[in-house]
């Protein structure tokens, strides 16, 4: 048939191209020019016309070999091959971002069997038994998202789940269920110290960091550096609490909140707490025990392998901040998950909660949700490795050092991300194909001006934050976003409507931390004023906005 004919011949020539491009050595290094800043470019118009990260990513790397290999027809032909074979195997073999991996997994299966084990209801059932007013359920939900801060997802589903007939019995609007468990979600999970998004968010730094020579602090103390900075994720956190505790309310979810007080929740369905696989058995006792000793097992040891890898015993009087600086924060990850996972399948197991293969199959389940992540952290780390051999960063250095001033990175960071994150409704696909390109320039920029004195640093951690916390916000805002939809499925809210509601929360917090956080600081101002300021400012504006329903 012609149909087998020219399928056969077309793997024919695509295999003698490939035995052609390994016995002639056609790439080269490219001299940084305009088309250097194509690869990640068209990585994100990608993203933002087909919301889709993955495949964004993978064009980029394609464009990028292509461009690596003069634009000949060979190297076009063979860029998915080359891509694979050199770059992704690449970011694989290297041992840092191993071990991000396993660690990233290792959490994703430990939430696994903190669920299915009951553990996690068991920490909500704690909370839940003290919100018997409207105020007091707000509160509740907020404390319940502050405490699942290992994973948004499961924190989404979670606290939705749990809280939909408690909020239901005090007159709370579906609306307002979806606002602050989203709110709390990704806010926390963004910054607390150990969560499944930090080897995410550590993994991209450090090889930016790599990608510019830096043998200051490591990866991870620049990840804690940067979370004062985070004014975005902060804000939102600080506005549901000074919503919940005032009761006031503005925008749509004022009107949303009196339609619930006079008995009209407007209500969907809703989803269960996770997979068939992850919830809890019936029969059996949900012990918060069950969820809270392993993740204090997770954090302690985490401080532990901190110390125990960055201590010098030739050095006398070592700060602590010295001692952080030198650890190995990737080993200590990988101990923690390691050690916190036993411990919560002994417990499992030696309380006859579950079997052992129940136990294994949960820890499976756990893992899924954190494959599409690596995938697009491992495309990331090849599209790092591309750029910095276009010279990428350099060249849009070269652009800005002398047109740009350094105190404005942070806040263009932080509103490219933000768009990107709404278009694309992806944080993490926003932070893989921003950070290693953000960092490098804000870098290049600070050194051609010569600001790379340590008194000027705040400017890296407020860029890395600026990407963290635009990514959020755009996840808030977006109707696609993931997160966004588990939170408004799990709460049981029409999700149009949970989008509406939320946006002008999102952007008052937003608001000031462009104004309040991120302008000022980067001129200067400690961040600890600037989120006082903003806090007391949000207040002040919330009294004049809001209305108590």
């Amino acid at each position: 048939m012609p149909s087998i004919r020219f399928i056969t011949g077309l793997i024919a020539l695509f295999f003698v191209t490939v035995l052609q491009a390994q016995e002639t050595e056609t790439t080269i290094i490219y001299a940084a020019t305009w088309l250097s800043v194509v690869p990640p470019l068209l990585a994100i118009a990608v993203a933002l016309l087909f919301r889709q990260v993955i495949p964004a990513l993978f064009v980029g790397l394609m464009f990028g070999v292509w461009l690596i290999g003069n634009f000949s027809w060979q190297s076009l032909w063979t860029s998915p091959l080359v891509v694979v074979e050199e770059y992704t195997v690449a970011a694989l073999a290297d041992t840092d971002h191993a071990s991000v991996i396993i660690f990233s997994l290792l959490i994703g299966g430990l939430v696994g069997i903190s669920s299915r084990n009951g553990g996690m209801v068991g920490v909500v059932n704690l909370i839940v038994n003290w919100a018997n007013t409207v105020k007091r359920a707000s509160l509740a939900t907020i404390a319940m998202g502050l405490s699942i801060f290992f994973d948004d997802y499961a924190n989404s589903l979670v606290v939705g789940n749990t809280m939909r007939p408690v909020t239901d019995k005090m007159k709370i609007s579906r609306e307002k269920l979806a606002y602050l468990v989203d709110s709390t979600a990704a806010p926390i999970a963004s910054i607390a110290f150990i969560t499944t998004w930090v080897g995410f968010e550590v993994g991209l730094i450090d090889e930016a960091l790599k990608s510019i020579g830096h043998t200051g602090d490591g990866a991870y103390i620049m990840f804690l550096q940067s979370i004062p900075y985070s004014f975005y994720p902060i804000f939102a956190i600080g506005l549901t609490l000074l919503i919940a505790a005032t009761g006031r309310d503005f925008g749509p979810m004022l009107s949303a909140e009196q339609r619930a007080r006079d008995g009209f929740i407007n209500t969907t369905e809703g989803i269960g707490l996770a997979d068939d696989d992850i919830q809890p058995i019936e029969g059996k006792p949900h012990r918060a025990i069950n969820a809270l000793i392993p993740f204090g097992v997770l954090i302690i040891v985490v401080l532990g392998g901190l110390y125990v890898t960055g201590v010098d015993s030739n050095i006398e009087n070592q700060s602590l901040k010295d001692i952080i600086g030198n650890s190995n924060a990737f080993k200590a990850m990988l101990w923690a998950s390691i050690a916190a996972t036993l411990v919560a399948v002994g417990m499992s197991v030696s309380q006859r909660i579950l079997t052992l293969d129940d136990t294994v199959e949960a820890w499976y389940e756990g893992m899924k949700p954190m494959l599409q992540a690596i995938v697009i952290l491992v495309l990331a780390w090849s599209l790092a490795a591309i750029t910095e051999q276009l010279q990428t960063s350099m060249y849009i250095s070269s652009l800005l050092q002398d047109s740009l001033s350094y105190y404005w990175l942070p806040v263009l960071t932080y509103i490219l991300a933000a768009l990107t994150a709404f278009a694309t409704g992806s944080s993490w696909g926003t932070m893989g194909i921003l950070i290693p390109l953000i960092i490098p320039i804000t870098w290049n920029v600070m050194g051609a001006q010569g600001v790379l004195d340590t008194e000027y640093l705040h400017i890296i951690h407020i860029t890395i934050a600026s990407v963290l916390a635009g990514a959020v916000w755009g996840d808030h805002c977006s109707p696609i976003s993931d997160t966004t939809i588990l939170s408004s499925m799990a709460s049981g809210c029409d999700h149009i409507e949970h989008v509406r509601t939320q946006i002008p929360y999102a952007t008052y917090a937003g608001g000031f931390a462009i104004l309040i956080g991120i302008i000022p600081a980067s001129f200067g101002l400690s961040p600890w004023i600037a989120l006082a300021v903003g806090l007391v400012g949000m207040f002040i504006g919330l009294r004049w906005l809001g209305t108590k329903v």
